[in-house]
């Protein structure tokens, strides 16, 4: 039996649930990989955390299919594999008139929301 502890990358983890499901992850011993698009706020949650020799911060894009790729051979290379994948990363479009959405502002929604989860899960499924 696999002694060490057990890896999970958080996307969306700098503010919100995200932020508080890494820091619940790494108080229960876990080693994780937080994803965000902004660095800053996933060096914080690290430091918040007390534990940075399990954690690691990694500025991703969950739209971009090449920057998931990236997110996962990160964790594989640091960690060796991957255990659980908490797939948080979302955004909200503005709020305003739905006729006055743009398109590019729907597709973002969509990219991130219903795409990069598409895009984290199918390269968990290719690690674990």
């Amino acid at each position: 039996m696999n002694s060490s502890p057990q890896v999970a990358i958080v996307t969306g983890a700098g503010t919100g649930v995200g932020k508080a499901a890494a820091l619940a992850l790494l108080k229960d011993g876990w080693q994780v990989v937080l994803a965000g698009r902004r660095p800053e706020p996933l060096d914080e949650v690290i430091a918040e955390s007390g534990q940075s020799a399990h954690a690691l911060a990694f500025a991703a894009d969950v739209s971009d299919e090449a920057s998931v790729k990236a997110l996962f051979e990160a964790t594989v290379t640091k960690f060796g594999r991957v255990d659980l994948l908490f797939n948080n990363a979302g955004v909200n479009a503005p709020g305003i008139p739905l006729e006055e959405l743009t398109l590019a502002q729907w597709k973002n929604v969509v990219d991130i929301n219903l795409t990069g989860m598409f895009l984290c899960i199918q390269a968990a499924f290719r690690v674990m």
